[in-house]
């Protein structure tokens, strides 16, 4: 299973072809109100994504249907880097599930950030599942540099 946020694009890009790669099932996470370019200024203190990264307490709502976990033994879990965490939609999310016996490996995109803070940031606040070291990509990787990262 191949479980994503993307707010440009990106990360949408490489979670489709992780699950190209894998045969994966994909599956969106949908904020219930959607990021328009002014909240992504990272500019702008005021911006809404700059707020709710200011606040590590905030859980941004997911308009995603429910997803059953029945019978998934490895999610891949994508998300943007923003302001070197996971966006807090994120945190929503692992904490609607319960990922013991699942093996979750993350990936990320970023400008530059790497994935180490957000990925132990996530595996503290899921609780449970055998959480691996994740991957930062660029969101013009390779099919081929995917297959590398989850070793097909």
């Amino acid at each position: 299973l191949v479980c994503y946020f993307s707010a440009t694009g990106n990360t949408e890009g490489v979670a489709q072809k992780i699950a190209s790669v894998s045969g994966g099932e994909l599956y969106e996470i949908v904020p219930a109100e959607e990021y328009t370019s002014a909240d992504l200024e990272y500019n702008d203190p005021d911006s809404r994504a700059t707020a709710e990264q200011d606040d590590p307490s905030v859980r941004p709502e997911i308009a995603s249907s429910d997803l059953s976990l029945e019978g998934v033994t490895t999610i891949y879990l994508g998300y943007p880097i923003w302001w070197g965490e996971e966006p807090r939609i994120m945190d929503t999310f692992v904490e609607s599930y319960d990922f013991d016996g699942i093996t979750v490996i993350p990936f990320c995109t970023s400008g530059s950030s790497g994935i180490e803070t957000s990925s132990s940031n996530l595996e503290e606040v899921a609780g449970g599942g055998n959480w691996l070291e994740g991957r930062r990509f660029e969101a013009d990787v390779s099919e081929d540099e995917i297959a590398d990262f989850i070793g097909v």
